[in-house]
């Protein structure tokens, strides 16, 4: 079953709908297309027990505004593009839980360039060619192959029992501006001296304003061919590093074209493309060349960071909780259907000032550092 789950207030920049991309079919002419930081997008499946695959929002640079329709509950990864629910600041990286008629939208960039929004039971719309992501140059897949605008309503999958659900979070990722990206040298280095290795190895690169899903054009020193640039056109993988004939290096990225005629001096590694996703026109690359077996070591590493979530309550069910203030003790019995996470979400007779710190520890036991003033005299008689 599904439900309506969000309708569209403002689209943002750039707002799809992506999952993990769309294999098998570039001998066709289909990109994979997908998300371009996979691994934000898995992380945001992760926060929710969703599919690591199923489908997520990508939003580019500037944030929408959405209205939820039901309760569910959402997580949100990737660059931090100041969310807000309900005017106040939103939690990233971690379990949210949702109710029908919040606003979540998003301000200032802060750090990366895409965040990915995912929803209980990840999005429901239309597969084509066995995936949700839509390629906009072809006009296909994701909400009517396009970006989202104004009134579009989404679905998402019911999930069973969200009540149940496992609350997680995971340490935020920082981007920043420099990006050493690691490269395995091929197919076509040997169409290159060896000055020209050294020259993309040893030189600053800026991803320059003609960059997109496509590709990423890069300022900087150009390198040199032996020969001629052009060789028959063959498979071009995510990651290619092309040099055309100006000798400016082109990175093809998850909508690029199926073949490509130009030379691939080297390869980004699978584990990095999660870090030009997040890299923004102006930020740095140094490029480092690695083996296949230390690729290997960094995918299997990434992998085991999924599982490096904190659970910080088992579920949400009715608590009591004894507070002692001053050696009076105050007992609030929490249905948990919030997270202390925002001052309106104390239940009274509790009116927080300012929460100075807040730690949740397994097993459902919360422990809180703030200060308090008491609000119904009933319960302290303050005489």
């Amino acid at each position: 079953m599904t439900q309506n789950i969000i309708e569209i207030l403002d689209g943002g920049l750039l707002t799809t709908i992506q999952d993990t991309g769309r294999y098998g079919f570039q001998k066709f002419g289909i990109p994979v297309s997908g998300a371009m930081d996979i691994q934000s997008l898995k992380y945001a499946n992760k926060l929710l027990d969703n599919p690591l695959n199923a489908a997520c929002l990508e939003i580019t640079i500037i944030g929408p505004k959405i209205e939820f329709l039901d309760d569910t509950f959402i997580s949100i990864t990737g660059a931090n593009i100041s969310p807000k629910l309900n005017d106040k600041p939103a939690e990233m990286w971690q379990s949210i839980k949702i109710k029908k008629g919040d606003i979540l939208e998003f301000k200032e960039l802060l750090d990366g360039m895409r965040a990915y929004i995912a929803f209980a039971g990840g999005i429901d719309v239309e597969k084509v060619m066995d995936s949700r992501s839509t390629y906009l140059q072809g006009s296909f897949g994701g909400f009517k192959g396009k970006k989202l605008d104004t009134g579009d309503i989404i679905k998402s999958f019911n999930k069973n029992n969200p009540n149940d659900m496992h609350l997680r979070k995971y340490p935020p990722l920082e981007y920043g501006h420099e990006h050493e990206i690691n490269i395995i040298l091929g197919p076509q280095n040997d169409y290159f001296p060896a000055e020209s290795i050294s020259t993309l190895l040893n030189s600053e690169y800026k991803i320059s304003l003609e960059s997109d899903r496509m590709g990423y054009r890069l300022d900087g020193p150009p390198i040199t061919h032996i020969d001629s640039p052009d060789i028959i056109s063959d498979g071009t993988a995510n990651g290619s590093i092309q040099i055309p004939g100006d000798g400016i290096p082109i990175i093809l990225l998850a909508d690029r074209g199926t073949t490509g005629g130009y030379t691939k001096i080297a390869t980004v590694i699978s584990s990095d493309l999660p870090k030009l996703g997040q890299a923004l026109p102006g930020d740095i690359l140094k490029f480092k060349v690695i083996t296949i077996e230390e690729a290997t070591k960094f995918i299997k590493s990434q992998d085991q960071a999924l599982e490096s979530y904190q659970e910080f309550a088992n579920k949400y069910e009715n608590k009591i909780f004894n507070i002692d203030i001053d050696g009076e003790f105050i007992e609030i019995n929490d249905n948990i259907e919030n997270l202390y996470t925002s001052t309106d979400k104390l239940p009274p007779p509790i009116i927080t000032k300012s929460i100075k710190a807040q730690t949740i520890l397994p097993k459902s036991e919360l422990k809180f550092d703030f200060e308090i003033e008491i609000s119904r005299k009933e319960l302290i008689d303050e005489n």
